[in-house]
């Protein structure tokens, strides 16, 4: 990150902290952090022990960590403290953070959430892992998820429910629900995630945090449990848009482990800031607007937010996605059909949870995928297994997968008039919890503006831009031209600056 950047950051916060205490060390943002660790006026050591001492004071509540790795976390930040001393090390160098508990983590336990895996511990790291390690950062445990990234609200894991910080009667949406409470609840300084359909977006709009869908390609999947190859993504959520852009600048890149990793230069994210978005044209959906079952406290503070970039001098168009009705059918065909492929492997053979008592062979294979898989996994994979059955393959995938690429041209299409697209996240703010597990339609319905993006492959990122009535965080999504994350950047920090709204807190005292 460059000096003039954090120049301004340290201006910035210290005017936000005039005639008030110092902030607590687990309350830093990763760019506040960072600058104290690079001072010398904190060390990485102290700063992972108040993130500790603050999940053993909520997380209780909250339950979004799965696995804690205090021994190797307590490592991780002796040795960043080391490099620091040496002049060594950038952003993320002693920044405590913590991962979605589908990534590989070597020698950490990674359950995907799910019975199927609970004792797996992987001999490799994912990528991004590696990639987290490589720039200094301290890894401080496995977040809880919907059980395989399947689900919308982090009610469906195999071992606890994840509460939201701001209610905890309030889902934190999922499937990176874990990631998002524990951002938004201090209990680490940064999170990765994963979004298949809306997973990062859609619980960092419930928690009040940032986070971004990267384009299809960005970032290596290698190490990634798979749910839908085609449409999974990892990516950071943030306290703030430029944490999560200090995140992607360590994990984006080229992977030759992962196939369906592209070769494209990435930006320094964390350096683009700019003046005003005078040039900036921004698209708004009419199907969007229009939507059946958007909650009018939702409308209502994206049309503020919509006010507010342009106030900063963007230029705000009509434009039309036309087959915006289709895109929740052709995702619920697509998702489930991958993930019946993908995970066809666990068996009760090769790894992960065997029923033990079965001596027949096929009725270990069911007894086993029964047991090791909850409900919601079970019903993905048989409506998969359907639609790719003979003689349905074409009527079902096949024709989602036409659909899909109508998608794509009507994102192309309105990218040829403006620079990016804005809707809001979820239709609704985080809602009680149980209040959808008797209903897994309305549940799919939630994904309606985030699942595009993914069949699609555009970068989408989620800002925060106001509150309900009752004090529930309602998010902005931002949409973008493939590897074009640089302008979502810009025009989120800007409104992040503009509303100011991210210094709230959730109460969990």
């Amino acid at each position: 990150m460059s000096g003039t950047h954090f120049a301004r950051s340290r201006l910035r916060w210290a005017a936000a902290l005039q005639g008030t205490h110092a902030m607590k060390l687990h309350e830093l943002t990763i760019e506040q952090a960072s600058d104290l660790l690079q001072k010398k006026e904190i060390s990485s050591v102290e700063l992972t022990r108040a993130v500790f001492e603050r999940i053993e004071a909520v997380d209780g509540k909250v339950g979004a960590f799965l696995t804690l790795d205090r021994e190797g976390a307590m490592e991780q930040a002796a040795a960043a403290d080391r490099r620091l001393a040496g002049g060594d090390g950038g952003p993320l160098t002693g920044i405590p953070l913590g991962i979605k508990d589908l990534m590989c983590t070597k020698g950490l336990r990674t359950t995907c959430a799910s019975k199927i895996l609970e004792n797996f511990i992987p001999p490799y790291d994912a990528t991004v892992v590696t990639r987290l390690k490589a720039a200094g950062a301290v890894i401080v445990g496995k977040l809880n998820m919907d059980e395989f990234a399947m689900g919308s609200t982090t009610e469906h894991s195999g071992f606890q429910v994840t509460r939201n910080p701001w209610n905890l009667d309030r889902i934190p949406g999922g499937s990176s629900g874990g990631s998002a409470a524990a951002v938004a609840a201090d209990m680490c300084l940064g999170a990765l995630g994963s979004d298949t359909g809306g997973s990062i977006r859609q619980p960092a709009s419930h928690c009040g945090v940032a986070g971004i869908k990267p384009t299809y390609g960005r970032v290596s999947r290698f190490g990634l449990v798979a749910f839908a190859s085609s449409l999974d993504q990892i990516g950071p959520l943030g306290k703030t848009v430029t944490d999560c852009a200090i995140m992607l600048d360590a994990i984006a890149g080229h992977d030759p482990k992962d196939s369906t990793s592209v070769p494209e230069p990435v930006p320094a994210f964390a350096d683009i800031d700019g003046d005003g978005l005078g040039e900036v044209t921004i698209g708004i959906p009419k199907e969007y607007t229009s939507a059946q079952g958007l909650d009018p406290q939702v409308g209502a503070a994206v049309e503020q937010a919509v006010k507010t970039i342009e106030s900063l001098g963007a230029r705000c168009i009509e434009v039309s996605l036309p087959h915006t009705d289709h895109a929740v059918a052709a995702y619920y065909v697509i998702a489930p059909s991958e993930a019946s492929s993908n995970l066809a492997r666990y068996d009760g053979v090769k790894y992960g949870f065997r029923d033990k008592a079965q001596t027949d062979l096929l009725q270990m294979y069911r007894s086993t995928r029964s047991q090791g898989f909850g409900p919601e996994v079970q019903r993905r994979i048989i409506l998969g297994t359907y639609a790719l059955s003979a003689g349905y393959y074409d009527a079902y995938y096949g024709k989602a997968s036409q659909v899909r690429t109508l998608i794509k041209n009507d994102f192309e299409t309105a990218f040829a008039s403006c620079d990016a697209v804005v809707s809001p996240v979820a239709p609704t703010p985080a809602y009680g919890i149980g209040e959808t597990l008797d209903d897994p339609l309305a549940m799919y319905l939630s994904d309606v503006f985030t699942l595009s993006a993914n069949l699609a492959g555009i970068p989408g990122i989620s800002v925060p831009c106001g509150f309900s009535d009752d004090g529930m965080p309602i998010g902005l999504q931002i949409m973008g031209r493939h590897f074009n994350e640089a302008a979502l950047f810009k025009i989120a920090r800007q409104l992040e600056s503009a509303l100011s709204i991210n210094t709230r807190k959730p109460n969990l005292e």
